[in-house]
């Protein structure tokens, strides 16, 4: 009797067990790009926040809406070294972070709108709806500096890399919207020759640019976080 309930059992398993999982898998699909993305945000998020928006105080930058090729490029810098930034080495060398998974990563990340105003509540949103359209503002505070001087100097010098509103370019980063003390970190690194300052090597505009021409751009940056190109 055991014997036979044994093999029906087993009989049973093959039968139905292999339509399910079929089914099951047919349903659920293959994991999109965006899908993997998502999923890899979640490492990125320790630091980042969930919706990449990085640092309060700009300890850890806004990733969130760069474009796909600059993280892309940033992500492949790390894994060579050719960046050097310590904490993103474990995360960032091929058997963590391959190629496909740079892409779905840098595609999920340049996805991401970051509002700078506070959203206007419809009245049917739930409190959790609410508390994640509030989370996702991103509003940097304006910087001191002569912002007529910034102005001219980042027309002139930094436009056509970063775009007439530093929402960037290509290869190039958004730099309105980004953390002030992060963005002069940075510059700090290029004039120190710690960072090749994108295709220029290690000398390039800013470093033919005064300290105090500097602190304008970054003032003149924060105020144009708004503007649309």
């Amino acid at each position: 009797m055991l014997l036979r309930l044994f093999v029906f059992s087993a009989l049973a398993a093959v039968l139905f067990s292999g339509p399910v999982t079929a089914a099951t898998e047919a349903k659920a699909g293959p994991v999109s790009s965006l899908e993997n993305g998502k999923e890899i945000n979640g490492t990125c998020a320790a630091c980042h926040s969930e919706n990449g928006q990085g640092g309060k105080k700009g300890e850890y930058p806004r990733i969130a809406g760069q474009s796909a090729k600059f993280i892309e490029s940033q992500l492949r810098s790390f894994r060579a070294r050719t960046r050097i930034n310590i904490p993103m080495f474990p995360y960032t060398q091929e058997r963590e972070l391959p190629d496909e998974d740079i892409k779905d990563i840098a595609a999920y990340l340049s996805a991401i709108e970051l509002p700078t105003k506070m959203p206007t509540f419809v009245g049917n949103e739930d409190a959790l709806t609410r508390l994640q359209m509030v989370d996702k503002v991103m509003i940097i505070p304006r910087a001191d500096g002569d912002l007529e001087n910034g102005g001219k100097i980042y027309q002139k010098q930094c436009v056509a890399c970063h775009g007439k509103t530093g929402k960037g370019r290509g290869m190039f980063p958004m730099l309105a919207g980004q953390y002030t003390n992060y963005l002069k970190r940075q510059v700090d690194l290029f004039l120190k020759g710690d960072r090749p300052h994108d295709e220029e090597g290690m000398v390039g505009v800013l470093n033919a640019l005064k300290e105090s021409d500097i602190q304008d751009i970054l003032a003149y940056v924060t105020s144009i976080q708004e503007s649309q190109e």
